[in-house]
């Protein structure tokens, strides 16, 4: 399935989510409005939006890149 990478949406933000909490992340389904204006959480999302998230994380999981923190 393709999903939108922009910035704000259900898979850019499942993306960093895992990104930036690294592997022990918690994947909390959410994306924004606006790029980053409004935030849409799980409960407003649609099952396609829930499973692009998840799709995004996951993805970002596999390929272990996250944000070293110093």
């Amino acid at each position: 399935m393709k999903y939108s990478v922009a910035h704000g949406s259900p898979y850019d933000r499942g993306g960093a989510d895992s990104y930036y909490g690294g592997p022990e992340a918690i994947p909390t389904p959410h994306y924004y409005l606006g790029g980053s204006i409004h935030r849409i959480d799980a409960d407003q999302m649609s099952k396609e939006e829930i499973d692009a998230y998840y799709a995004g994380f996951n993805n970002n999981l596999a390929q272990r890149n996250f944000k070293l923190w110093d």
